[in-house]
Order: structure tokens, then C-alpha cells, then sequence
């Protein structure tokens, strides 16, 4: 809890409505800094032109980025139009436009060669985040009932949005998971000798006290020590904190010798897509695997090829050498 008996039923009524723990402090975050911008004032007191003012100065004076101006706008709908039932309205304002920058891709060549830089753990992690186009912390949140080995796919979890969905899962991978979950079911036996066990979603925990013994629920890439439930307070083992991977892939695209591109986790889900689309795969394909809501966020892959349309390629080419 965050101390403000404002912010913690704030905080409570976002938990109660299902939102992500992240979005919750985050949401929580930017209403803080609202409220301190305003010198302490309470929102109640507040309105439309308050919040313009705020999302201005975060534009013009902070020189936020553009997406950070529209999480901020996000959590103050939700305090104003959900929390307060106090409706914005029209702000009369206009968020920064984004500029168009094409995400940055691997060749087939550097992800070899970077994914050959790992050990084992860390190799199986990002031939997921290839093999899947998963983000890295979909990936982590992976737990063994996830996999299907039988139809080769993976069911993604409460993704970006709350959305779920399935991806592929990489064949050549099945043995090093299987690797993985008994290591990962090993751990939870000897944890549940001690009363502990995964991090389970609340609802669950609370309506299946004795669920954190069962392998499905087991996390395939667990953290290696023990933390607190950020709910409950209970004593649990979590996956591994994505600063983890981060660590390793920063050492692993050194040795690669790659410094002509700025390499992330997410560099691997584009690659992913691009990749796809080069092997000439239906863009909507493409769109479902990787969760997008709208055709027009996975187009942009279709920039970073060169070519309006996956696979098309200039008539020219197809009349040979004259």
C-alpha cells in the first residue's frame, strides 16, 4: 500500500476490476505525480483542464516520450471517468505524434550467433522468444501447463492488454523444455516439502489452497530464491526477474560481436515477425501469433522488409537475366 488512504482505494478498486499488478503501479504512479504537480490538491477538486495542463507539461517541460504522455492519459481517465465518475470529456488536447521509427531486426546469421553465446537456460529463453514472438515477460510467466507438445503450441497468458492467445511452439526446442520442466518440478517438490511453492494468481490461491503443489502450475523459468506474494504477503517461489535475461543477452551480443544495432529482448519478437513475412506468410498469421488487436501494428513489418505486401516482390525480377 502506498500510505494515501486515496491511493490505496485507488489502488483497491483496480485490483478489484482485474487490472495487471503492473498497470495497478503504474496507474497509481502517474496519479501521485498529478496530484503533486497540483501542489497536493485533490483530484475531486480538479478536472479537464488540470489534466491538460499535467499532460502539457510532461510534453513540453519533462520532454517525455510519447508513449509515456499516453500511459499517464490512461491512468487519469481511469481515476477521472472510473474511480471519481467524474467524465473528462473533451480535453482539448493533442498528445505528441509518434514518429515512425522501424523496429530494429536481426538477420537469421545474428540471431545464430547470439543464441550461441548462451548456456542452456538462457538459450531455450530467447529461441522462445524467436521461435514464438514472445515478449520476454510472456515468456518468463510461462508455467509447464502452458506447453503442448502434441499440437506444438504455446498458450500465452493475460498478454499485452489482458489479451491470451496461442503462438507456436518451436519443435527443435522440445527437449531442452522437458529439460527445463523437470528441473522446474524437481524444485517445486523439494519447496512443497517446506509449505512453498509457484506464485499463484489470488483467486486461485485463495480458492485452491492446495494448487501450488500441482507441476502444472509450476513456473519453467523459476526465480532462485523465494519472495513475498505482492497480495497476499505469502512466501512463494516467482519466475525470474526480467533483469536476468536483460543481463545475459547485453554479454551475449558483445561476444557476438554485433554492435551495429541496438539489441533488446524485444528484438527477437521482431525478428520473429519480420521474418515470417519474408518467408512470405500471411500477414493476418502473423498478426494472430502475435497477439495484435489491430492488422496495422504488425504492417509496420512490412516497412522493415521493404515491401508494401509480405512476399511481393518487383515483376522485374521474375523475367530473368536479358
Amino acid at each position: 500500500m502506498t500510505g494515501s488512504p486515496f491511493l490505496n482505494a485507488i489502488q483497491q478498486d483496480l485490483r478489484q476490476k482485474g487490472y495487471a499488478l503492473k498497470t495497478e503501479k503504474t496507474y497509481v504512479h502517474w496519479i501521485k505525480r498529478f496530484i503533486l504537480f497540483h501542489q497536493k490538491r485533490h483530484p475531486e477538486t480538479m478536472g479537464s483542464e488540470e489534466v491538460r495542463l499535467f499532460l502539457s507539461s510532461l510534453a513540453n517541460d519533462r520532454h517525455v516520450a510519447v508513449n509515456t504522455q499516453k500511459t499517464a492519459l490512461n491512468a487519469l481517465a481511469f481515476l477521472y471517468n472510473q474511480f471519481l465518475d467524474k467524465p473528462l470529456g473533451d480535453l482539448d488536447f493533442n498528445p505528441a505524434k509518434k514518429p515512425r521509427r522501424l523496429p530494429v531486426v536481426l538477420s537469421i546469421t545474428e540471431v545464430q550467433r547470439i543464441l550461441q553465446q548462451f548456456d542452456t537456460r538462457n538459450r531455450t529463453l530467447f529461441s522462445l522468444l524467436y521461435g514464438g514472438g514472445l515478449r520476454i515477460n510472456e515468456c518468463l510467466r510461462l508455467r509447464v501447463k502452458d506447453f503442448d507438445f502434441d499440437h506444438g503450441c504455446i498458450s500465452v497468458h493475460d498478454g499485452k492488454g489482458g489479451k491470451s492467445r496461442n503462438t507456436l511452439l518451436p519443435m527443435s526446442l522440445k527437449p531442452a523444455i522437458q529439460q527445463l520442466i523437470e528441473e522446474a518440478v524437481a524444485l517445486q517438490v523439494s519447496d512443497n516439502a517446506q509449505g512453498i511453492g509457484p506464485s499463484l494468481p489470488y483467486a486461485l490461491d485463495r480458492k485452491y489452497p492446495s494448487a501450488y503443489r500441482q507441476p502444472a502450475w509450476m513456473y519453467v523459468f523459476p526465480s532462485v530464491t523465494w519472495c513475498n506474494h505482492p497480495i497476499t504477503g505469502k512466501v512463494c517461489r516467482h519466475h525470474l526477474h526480467d533483469s536476468v535475461p536483460r543481463k545475459a543477452l547485453k554479454a551475449a551480443v558483445q561476444r557476438a560481436g554485433i554492435f551495429n544495432k541496438r539489441v533488446s529482448c524485444h528484438t527477437f519478437r521482431h525478428s520473429f515477425a519480420t521474418h515470417l513475412l519474408q518467408a512470405g506468410r500471411d500477414i493476418r498469421t502473423v498478426q494472430e501469433l502475435l497477439g495484435h488487436s489491430d492488422v496495422k501494428t504488425t504492417q509496420i513489418y512490412t516497412h522493415v522488409i521493404g515491401q508494401h505486401f509480405a512476399g511481393t516482390a518487383s515483376p522485374l525480377d521474375t523475367l530473368g537475366s536479358f
